[in-house]
C-alpha cells in the first residue's frame, strides 16, 4: 500500500492541533488558518468531502483572557473554552468565506458517539452538512464534558468522527514531522516511519510524551488514533502542519509525514461492529419485496415493514426478519418502535403526515444495514 490510498479518499476527516492554531500559544495564528482553508476549498473544488476536526478552544481562550499557563481546575478550563471557542469559530468562518464555502460549528462529547441515538443524530446532520458543500468544523465540547477534558484529546475525537461519517482517511497535521523511531530530540539516530500498519503494537513503543501545555496529546495519542480510525476501514497519515501546502500534497499522493494504513476494509469492519458489538432491541418483520430490495443493496422502506416487535428508541440496532421469522439482516433504525408501527406499510411520502415530522425516509439506510 502506497500514499495513494490518501490521494484515493473521497472523504477525509483533518484534524489539527492547538499548538498549530494558536503558533505555540501566542494565539490564533490566522495566515496559517487561511492556507489551511485555502487548500482545503482546493479539495472541494475536486468533489472531496472534508471534516475539520479542531482543537484551540481553551489555548484561544488562555490568549484572551491572558492566562500564560493552562489551568488546572476543571471550570476555569471550561470557561476559558467557552470564550476560545466564540473566536475560533469566527475565524474559521472569516477564512472559508473567502472562497465562497460555510462553516458549521459541531461541539461533540464522547458520549455524543457512544449513546446509538445521539450518533446517529450527529451522524444524520454531519451527512446533511456534507451534502449542502459545508465545511463542518467539530471540537470537542470543553464547556460541559469533565473527566474528558482533562484526559480526552482532538486525537481521539478525530478517530471517532472518521467512524462515525465512514471516512476514507485521517490526517492528523501537528508540529512534529510525523513518527520517528525515536526521539529525534535525544536520539541522532532516529528515523522517521514513513509508512506502517495501524494497529502494530511496536508502533505505540516508538511514540510518547504527554504533549504541550496548549494540547493534552502526544504522539502516542495519534498512533492510538488511528488503530480507533482502522477498525472503520479509514487510513491515517501524521504529518506536520508547518510543511508548505501539505493538505493538498497528501491529497495528491505525495509521501509527507507518516502513514498509517488499515488492513480492514471498511465493509468488513462495519458488518463486525453491527453484528457482534450491538445488541438487539427489536425486530422487523418485511414482506417479500422488502426481503429482495435488501438483498439487493438496497434501504428499508416503511412500506416493506408488516410488524413491528419489541421497544426501542431510534438508534438501536434492529433484526430484520423475512416473513417466515428468519433473520436477513440488522441494521440501525431511525425510527423508534412506536413510530415505526405507525409508518409501517405506509409509503416514505405519507410519513410526514403521519408522525408531525420526518426524520429520514427510511426505516434504515443501506449505509447502515448488513445482509447476512
Amino acid at each position: 500500500m502506497t500514499i495513494t490510498c490518501i490521494a484515493e479518499a473521497r472523504r477525509l476527516v483533518i484534524k489539527i492541533g492547538s499548538s498549530l492554531v494558536t503558533h505555540d500559544g501566542e494565539g490564533l495564528d490566522l495566515s496559517a488558518i487561511s492556507e489551511w482553508a485555502h487548500q482545503i476549498a482546493g479539495l472541494f473544488r475536486e468533489n472531496k468531502e472534508v471534516v475539520l476536526v479542531s482543537s484551540g478552544a481553551i489555548a484561544c481562550g488562555m490568549r484572551r483572557l491572558g492566562w500564560e499557563r493552562r489551568p488546572v481546575s476543571v471550570h476555569e478550563l471550561q470557561a476559558c473554552a467557552a470564550v476560545g471557542q466564540v473566536g475560533l469559530a469566527q475565524v474559521y468562518e472569516n477564512a472559508f468565506s473567502e472562497h465562497g464555502l460555510q462553516t458549521a460549528q459541531i461541539l461533540l462529547t464522547h458520549d455524543d458517539l457512544s449513546d446509538r441515538k445521539r450518533y446517529l443524530n450527529a451522524r444524520t446532520t454531519l451527512a446533511t452538512l456534507l451534502r449542502l458543500g459545508v465545511i463542518p468544523v467539530i471540537n470537542e465540547n470543553d464547556t460541559v464534558v469533565t473527566d474528558e477534558i482533562k484526559f480526552g484529546d482532538n486525537d481521539t475525537l478525530g478517530a471517532l468522527v472518521a467512524n462515525l461519517i465512514e471516512a476514507d482517511c485521517l490526517i492528523i497535521l501537528t508540529d512534529q514531522d510525523g513518527l520517528f523511531t525515536a526521539d529525534p530530540r535525544k536520539n541522532p539516530e532516529a528515523r522517521l516511519v514513513t509508512e506502517g500498519r495501524a494497529g502494530d503494537p511496536s508502533l505505540e513503543e516508538m511514540a510518547g510524551g504527554a504533549g504541550s501545555q496548549y494540547g493534552k496529546g502526544g504522539m502516542l495519542t495519534k498512533i492510538i488514533a488511528a488503530k480507533r480510525a482502522s477498525r472503520s476501514g479509514a487510513h491515517t497519515c501524521i504529518a506536520s502542519g508547518r510543511e508548505n501546502n501539505v493538505i493538498a500534497r497528501l491529497a495528491h499522493g505525495e509521501p509527507v509525514g507518516t502513514l498509517l494504513v488499515a488492513e480492514t476494509h471498511p465493509l468488513k469492519a462495519k458488518k463486525q461492529w453491527l453484528a457482534d458489538q450491538l445488541q438487539l432491541g427489536g425486530q422487523l418483520v418485511l414482506d417479500a419485496g422488502a426481503v429482495k430490495a435488501l438483498k439487493a443493496g438496497k434501504s428499508l422502506l416503511p412500506v416493506g415493514v408488516i410488524e413491528v416487535r419489541g421497544e426501542f428508541e431510534r438508534g438501536a440496532a434492529v433484526a430484520c426478519l423475512s416473513p417466515g421469522g428468519i433473520e436477513i439482516a440488522r441494521g440501525l433504525a431511525n425510527y423508534g418502535s412506536n413510530e415505526a408501527r405507525r409508518i409501517a406499510r405506509h409509503a416514505s411520502a405519507e410519513i410526514a403526515m403521519i408522525l408531525g415530522y420526518i426524520a429520514e425516509p427510511e426505516i434504515i439506510h443501506r449505509s447502515n444495514l448488513i445482509v447476512g
